[in-house]
C-alpha cells in the first residue's frame, strides 16, 4: 500500500521528533550527576531579595502591632512564622515538639493621649504652657504607670546612689512628690582606658535601676533624658509616670536657672561628683498605659537536624530577634529592627530546608521574644534561653545573630576579629558568591546587654552579630521611632546577607572539627 502524498511529509515528521525523544533521553542518561556543590548554589539562588521583602512587608504591618512580646499581636506574627518554618519541613526544636520556648515577661500597653507639658514663667506673675510635640520631643515611657503629674522638676545627674563609690546624686536634693529629670548611662564609659573603673559603676547603668532608684527617694514622676527613643526595657512601678525627652526638653528645663547642661554633665563626668539641684521648673506629664503582670512571651526555634551521626550533635544557631516596640501611642514599625533579621533568617532557613544537600551539623533557626522589654535586664528572650538552653551550649558551635541587616550596601558584623576562624568562612564565601564591602572588630559586651548576642557571649559561646551599614541615610532618626518603616529597607543587601549566611554555614558544616573558642 503507497502513501498518500500528504501524508509522507508528516510520517518523516514524527520520526524526526521521536528521534529527537531518543536522543534527548540517551543525552540525560549520558549527563553525569549534579555536584552537591552545584545543588547547595541552586538552593543558595533560591534565595531572593523580593521574597524577604515581602516577609519584611508583612512583618511591619498593622495587624501586627509593632510585635510586642506578650501581645495577641505578637502571638500573631509567631504563629505566621511558625507556618513559613512547617511549610518548608524545618523541624520544631521547643518546648514539648513545638517551636516555642515559653517565658515569663510583664508588659505594658501605651496608650494614645499623654502630654508633657512645661510652665514657662510669663511677665512678673504669667505662665505660658509650652507643649511637646510627640515623637519629635518626647515619646512615652514604655513602661509608664498610668496617671497625670505636676510638680516641680528636680536635677539629678545620673540618678545613682552607690555608697561604695562615694556617689550619690540624690544627696543634698528632695525629689519626694516631684518629677526627676535624669540622664541615662553612668559618668564613666567602657573605654579601654576606664574599663576596670566603668565595671564598678555597670550595675547603676541600667534603666531598671534608675526608675526604682527614684521611686525609693521619693520621686512620682521622671523626665529621662534618652533620646527621645521608645524602650519598653525597663521597670514599672504602680503610678510611676515617666516619658523620654530629648535636648529640647532638656535645654528649656535647664534655661534661667544658671547653668548649662553640657558643661554640668561634663563637670560630673570629670570629678565623679553629683551636680544634682531644683530647677524651680514645674512640669505636667500623664500617660494612659495598662500593665499585663503575668504577660508570657516566647522564642521561637527551628531546626535542620543534621546527618553525621558524630557532628549532629554540634550546633550552629542563626537568628535575630522577632520582637519590637509595640504601639507606643503610634505604631513603632521595627523595619530594620529587626524584621529585616528576621526576613534574612526565614530565607536562610528556606533555602536550607529546601536544600538537596543536608548539613552534618544541626542548624537551629532562632527568632528571640522580648529583646526590646525586660523588667531585668533587657534581651529577655535569648537571656532566659541561655539559662535555660535546649540545645547544650558546649556544643553549640556559634551563635550569628542579626540586628539591622536591611538597610545600607556592605555588611558589618562584630566578633570577626576574636573569632578569625570563623571569620575565614565569612571571607571565602564573600569571595566566592556576594562580594560586598565587609567590616568587622572584636566581640565585646562590657555594658548592659543591648543585644541578644551578649548572654551567649558571656556564658562563653562564641557569638557575632551581622548587619548592614552605608548609602544614603535619612536626614532624621530612624531608631526605635515611627520612621523606622519599609522604605529604608535595602532588599538587595539582604538577599546578599541572607546568601553569605547559607554559604557559609553550609561550608562550616562539612568540616570535621570546628573550634572557635580557641
Amino acid at each position: 500500500m503507497k502513501l498518500s502524498r500528504r501524508l509522507v511529509p508528516a510520517a518523516f515528521l514524527v520520526l524526526a521528533v521521536a528521534g529527537l525523544s531518543l536522543h534527548s533521553q540517551q543525552a540525560r542518561q549520558a549527563a553525569p550527576p549534579a555536584t552537591d556543590e552545584a545543588r547547595i548554589l541552586e538552593a543558595m539562588h533560591l534565595i531572593s531579595s523580593h521574597t524577604l521583602y515581602d516577609y519584611v512587608e508583612e512583618l511591619v504591618s498593622e495587624k501586627y502591632g509593632g510585635r510586642l512580646t506578650g501581645t495577641k499581636e505578637y502571638e500573631a506574627c509567631g504563629a505566621w512564622v511558625e507556618s513559613l518554618l512547617k511549610g518548608w519541613g524545618v523541624q520544631p526544636a521547643g518546648d514539648n515538639g513545638t517551636y516555642r520556648q515559653n517565658f515569663p515577661n510583664p508588659y505594658t500597653t501605651v496608650y494614645p493621649g499623654g502630654v508633657c507639658v512645661l510652665d514657662v514663667p510669663y511677665g512678673k506673675n504669667g505662665v505660658v504652657k509650652k507643649y511637646y510635640k510627640y515623637e519629635d520631643e518626647f515619646i512615652p515611657g514604655g513602661t509608664s504607670g498610668s496617671g497625670e503629674i505636676t510638680a516641680e522638676v528636680v536635677y539629678v545627674g545620673y540618678g545613682i546612689t552607690a555608697p561604695e563609690l562615694g556617689y550619690d546624686d540624690y544627696n543634698g536634693v528632695d525629689v519626694k512628690g516631684k518629677i526627676v529629670l535624669m540622664d541615662s548611662e553612668v559618668p564613666v564609659g567602657p573605654g579601654e582606658k576606664t574599663l576596670e573603673q566603668f565595671k564598678k559603676w555597670r550595675p547603676y547603668s541600667f534603666h531598671q535601676y534608675k526608675l526604682r532608684n527614684a521611686v525609693a527617694h521619693g520621686a512620682k514622676g521622671m523626665i529621662y533624658n534618652y533620646g527621645p527613643i521608645g524602650n519598653p526595657n525597663n521597670a514599672y512601678v504602680e503610678g510611676f509616670v515617666y516619658h523620654h525627652v530629648g535636648a529640647a526638653v532638656v535645654a528649656d528645663v535647664f534655661a534661667g536657672t544658671g547653668r548649662m547642661y553640657k558643661d554640668t554633665v561634663a563637670r560630673i563626668r570629670a570629678e565623679l561628683k553629683p551636680q544634682s539641684f531644683a530647677t524651680g521648673k514645674t512640669m505636667t506629664i500623664s500617660n494612659k498605659t495598662e500593665h499585663h503582670p503575668d504577660g508570657v512571651g516566647f522564642n521561637l526555634i527551628g531546626q535542620i537536624p543534621g546527618t553525621d551521626p558524630k557532628l549532629k550533635d554540634e550546633v550552629i544557631i542563626v537568628g535575630g530577634h522577632l520582637d519590637h516596640l509595640g504601639r507606643m501611642w503610634a505604631l513603632m514599625p521595627g523595619a530594620n529592627d529587626n524584621a529585616t533579621a528576621v526576613a534574612v533568617g526565614l530565607g536562610v532557613a528556606e533555602a536550607m530546608a529546601k536544600c538537596a544537600v543536608k548539613p552534618k551539623r544541626t542548624v537551629v533557626f532562632f527568632f528571640f521574644g522580648s529583646e526590646e522589654q525586660s523588667e531585668d535586664q533587657g534581651t529577655e528572650g535569648s537571656h532566659y534561653y541561655t539559662d535555660q538552653p535546649l540545645f547544650p551550649l558546649d556544643k553549640t558551635i556559634v551563635f550569628i545573630n542579626m540586628e539591622g541587616p536591611g538597610s545600607g550596601d556592605k555588611i558589618s558584623a562584630s566578633g570577626g576579629t576574636t573569632y578569625p576562624k570563623f571569620w575565614e568562612f565569612v571571607e571565602k564565601a564573600n569571595k566566592g558568591f556576594v562580594h560586598r564591602t565587609l567590616r568587622t572588630g572584636p566581640a565585646s559586651y562590657p555594658a548592659r546587654p543591648r543585644q541578644d548576642s551578649a548572654w551567649f557571649f558571656w556564658k562563653g559561646v562564641p557569638s557575632l552579630t551581622f548587619g548592614a551599614y552605608g548609602g544614603p541615610r535619612p536626614p532624621y532618626p530612624t531608631y526605635h521611632n515611627t520612621r523606622d518603616a519599609i522604605d529604608l529597607v535595602t532588599p538587595e543587601i539582604m538577599e546578599d546577607i541572607a546568601q553569605l549566611l547559607f554559604m557559609t554555614i553550609m561550608d562550616m558544616s562539612d568540616e570535621p572539627v570546628l573550634n572557635f573558642r580557641n
